[in-house]
């Protein structure tokens, strides 16, 4: 009898372990299908390359094909550089960068910010008036790969209203992510505002005011890593850019390349 009782206790005990048991699996997995997922194209990304052998192309975080279904670039056509500066301030380079540029007859872009341009109207004036294009890389230089709509649509329309009061004329509709950041949806909202998004097939590390390369340095990279189709991104704050843009260029020419329209691009 008592071994009965114990038997049915036992089976009891089993029952109401399974019973709860049961529940809190079907809590989980309850909880975890309620997960909202993160959206598709939000992911915020730094635009990198990988470079194999000189005097390739090198690839990107994202495919050629891929960034064309959201009207980005970072490849142009075969045997044509296209030269692009970002312009964060002014001290002092840009004299001997543009008159380089006037020299090989070369159209650059230049990507301006907010303060550049109130800074200096005047020199941004003339970049305009050589026939550069003056593209838009936001009004104040923050992260706008996780920005709302409404914020992304901001740093770029005051950007535009800017340089409209300085110079009476429209930004072009080149735009480069700051500080690279961008996610794919970052992508879309700037070509819903009538943009292209421009990365860069090649750049170096010019950026440091008290530690600028060597002549010899820069052409180490800009030299030997030069592939057909090259966006090449330089900071104009750079005072080695300065001094060898027009030797560089010179060099350019000698290795059989033209030099480019980022508005060409398809």
């Amino acid at each position: 009898m008592k071994k009965a009782c114990l038997k049915t206790a036992v089976v009891c005990v089993l029952l109401l372990f399974c019973f709860f048991a049961g529940r809190k699996a079907a809590e989980v997995v309850e909880t975890h299908q309620n997960v909202v997922p993160t959206a598709a194209g939000t992911e915020s990304k730094n635009w990198g390359l990988g470079f194999g052998e000189n005097g390739q192309p090198p690839t990107g975080n994202e495919s050629v094909e891929e960034l064309a279904k959201h009207h980005a670039y970072f490849l142009g056509d075969e045997k044509k550089i296209y030269l692009t500066f970002d312009c964060g301030y002014e001290n002092g380079n840009m004299d001997n960068i543009l008159n380089a540029l006037k020299k090989h007859q070369v159209t650059a872009t230049f990507f301006v910010v907010g303060n550049f341009i109130n800074d200096n109207p005047e020199l941004v004036k003339r970049m305009a008036d050589e026939g550069h294009n003056i593209g838009n890389h936001s009004f104040t230089h923050p992260d706008m790969s996780v920005m709302n709509e409404e914020d992304f649509k901001k740093q770029l329309s005051d950007l535009e209203n800017k340089y409209k009061e300085v110079t009476g004329n429209e930004v072009v509709k080149l735009y480069r992510p700051p500080q690279g950041k961008y996610s794919l949806h970052s992508l879309d909202m700037a070509n819903a505002l009538g943009y292209k998004t421009i990365f860069w097939s090649l750049a170096y590390v010019d950026w440091y005011e008290d530690k600028q390369p060597t002549k010899e340095e820069a052409f180490d990279k800009l030299l030997t890593r030069i592939h057909p189709g090259a966006i090449v991104l330089l900071h104009s704050t750079s005072k080695t850019n300065g001094e060898i843009l027009d030797e560089l260029l010179t060099k350019w020419e000698e290795m059989g390349y033209e030099f480019g329209d980022l508005k060409e691009l398809e």
